[in-house]
């Protein structure tokens, strides 16, 4: 027999658990459904190997949104600590400061690859591209073609398995958005000096931000507290969840949705509204009646992440949080250093806890690879670049994340647009929240706002807020200028539809 709630969430990553917190705050009736059968969090749970504990990806929590920072504050009160942000770049066997330190940018260079660099920057002022489409074009314009193909084409092509000219500029105007050039070279010219100017969330690109808060045990201490708080308040968190199939039905208007837990048993519940932040081509193949966009979205398609953990002998102290590394003669996209996210992440309080990020598509050569493979290659790839001597890891592990990034691929945008206008014609009371859910490159925060204003909507009974502004309205994503409370109380002050 199906058993009924207001509103079914599926996913308890970020978005999903703001949902569901934000509803069961308001009295409302509210499940939750996860596929892991462990893990809460998502893409921002922290995993704990032998009491090492490390993220997916790092996640700072940083955000110009009043509203989701007490939200932080409200669910996690008193476990936040404050970590200075130090990142630096790999290329050619050298490493630069990220953000860049003008004179040692200049030095690792040298004065003719500087002068190159500067020269293509003006030439690109000059001479732009017009109405830009890929992310090539797009940074070429922003930064010159010299620096684009030292400090972008290497790492984006990493992370995206495909070339610059195939990705949307949309990414970039997304994640680079309120850099510019003269403002960073300004800025690496005060680093270089030693000075040191108060970088605050207004009017600053998250780019160029020196600190964060953490919470002392990782991202996980969020979302295991956020749902603890959404038990207390009467709702439900049901683990090992996968969702088989959705039906809408048009007489009831209400939704059916088929489960089936992970010792193989089938569940089965009706609900008023679905929230959704499982990935987007995932959800429709499960919608019946069989949604007119079914082929936009089979055409979507996702970027899938590993890490793989060396864990080590006391070595000399990395400063880093994270190292990009754009050098092309590794594989290797990102190395994570552990401890300076926080000093709680390593239980014997010495050893040394690196993860290295390799991004992939399922089932190619690299996500396929044995576990003993992938750290042999990390041993390799870490002693190459220097920052670990492989003779003295004791221990390793490796963790597969599916669908860790939505890609922006030149089409992406027009099989959202067709999805949407699908959703909004003929399957009312499905809501699309969160990174894989609405297929859009988001940080935590974003995930975070777009499950709020989605429960606001649910509870007022009609669409107030437009969530697909999040990351768009009043520049709120990378580089705003004064956070998304100008951003949500633009949504807020007219009621809105969801635009097609």
């Amino acid at each position: 027999m199906a058993q009924h709630v207001e509103t079914l969430v599926i996913g308890a990553g970020p978005a999903g658990l703001t949902t569901a917190y934000t509803l069961a705050k308001a009295g409302r009736g509210v499940t939750v459904l996860e596929m892991d059968p462990v893990y809460v969090g998502g893409i921002s749970r922290t995993v704990d190997y032998k009491g090492f504990k490390f993220d997916i990806g790092g996640h700072r929590f940083f955000s110009k949104s009043k509203e989701v920072v007490d939200l932080w504050n409200e669910i996690l009160p008193d476990d936040f600590i404050d970590r200075p942000r130090l990142s630096r770049i790999y290329y050619r066997e050298k490493f630069y400061a990220y953000p860049l330190k003008a004179f040692e940018a200049l030095a690792n260079l040298g004065i003719w690859t500087a002068t190159q660099c500067m020269a293509s920057f003006g030439w690109a002022k000059a001479r732009p591209i017009k109405d830009p489409t890929t992310f090539h074009q797009w940074v070429r314009n922003q930064f010159g073609e010299k620096l684009f193909s030292i400090f972008f084409k290497t790492y984006t092509e990493k992370v995206w398995g495909m070339s610059c000219d195939e990705i949307s500029a949309d990414w970039a105007s997304q994640r680079i958005k309120g850099l510019d050039l003269a403002a960073a070279i300004i800025d690496g010219v005060k680093r270089s000096l030693g000075v040191r100017a108060k970088v605050t969330a207004e009017g600053a690109p998250k780019t160029l931000i020196e600190s964060f808060r953490y919470p002392r045990k990782g991202p996980g201490m969020m979302w295991e507290a956020c749902a603890d708080k959404i038990l207390a308040l009467g709702g439900q968190l049901r683990m090992g969840r996968k969702v088989e199939g959705l039906h809408y039905d048009k007489v009831t208007r209400l939704w059916t949705v088929d489960v089936t837990r992970a010792d193989g048993t089938k569940e089965t519940y009706t609900a008023d509204d679905v929230v959704s932040s499982a990935p987007l081509r995932e959800l429709m193949q499960a919608v019946s009646p069989t949604p007119i966009s079914l082929f936009h979205a089979g055409e979507l398609m996702y970027r899938d992440f590993i890490t793989v953990v060396l864990i080590g002998k006391p070595q000399k102290e990395l400063p880093d949080n994270w190292i990009y590394i754009h050098d092309p003669s590794v594989k290797v996209g990102r190395v994570q250093n552990f401890r300076s996210w926080s000093p709680e992440m390593i239980p014997d309080g010495v050893s040394t806890c690196l993860g290295l990020e390799y991004f992939c598509f399922e089932g190619d050569g690299l996500w396929i690879s044995k576990d003993e493979d992938l750290v042999a290659q990390a041993k390799r790839e870490i002693a190459k670049i220097g920052l670990m001597n492989p003779d003295e890891v004791y221990d390793a592990c490796v963790v597969r994340q599916h669908k860790a990034y939505p890609v922006y691929d030149d089409s992406y945008a027009e099989h959202i647009r067709m999805i949407r206008l699908d959703l909004k014609m003929h399957f009312p009371g499905l809501h699309l929240v969160g990174r894989n859910g609405m297929h859009k490159y988001n940080n935590q925060d974003h995930a975070m706002m777009t499950g709020l204003l989605t429960a606001e909507n649910i509870i007022a009974g009609e669409t107030i807020h437009d969530v697909w502004d999040v990351n768009e309205d009043a520049e709120y994503g990378e580089a705003g200028v004064s956070g998304a409370r100008e951003a949500l109380s633009s949504v807020r002050a007219v009621p809105q539809k969801v635009a097609a």
